[in-house]
């Protein structure tokens, strides 16, 4: 698994403890212990954050690179020596 899609993962479970707690909370009341276990919730789902706002982005997460292609035409100088594609040499008559 890539690290983005285990903090995901990890994202799905502390909701699943948020849901839980929400409803034992209803089931037992907001006592001392039941405060506690909801702030250590909320101090889970911070530190979830800032991990994922502090990981590395992995490595082509951005897409694809783009290549720019000038419209200038290109130097012909580049082109004196070379055949065209199915014709042959320039100097030659094509076969």
């Amino acid at each position: 698994m890539s690290l983005d899609e285990e903090l995901t993962a990890a994202q799905r479970c502390l909701e699943d403890l948020t849901r839980s707690v929400n409803r034992l909370e209803r089931r037992v009341g907001a006592g001392l212990e039941m405060r506690r276990v909801r702030s250590d919730t909320d101090h889970l789902k911070e530190s979830l954050s800032l991990l994922r706002a502090s990981s590395p982005e992995p490595p082509g997460a951005g897409g694809p690179e783009l290549v720019l292609i000038p419209e200038t035409p290109y130097d012909r100088e580049l082109w004196t020596d070379v055949d065209d594609e199915g014709l042959g040499a320039r100097d030659r008559r094509a076969p």
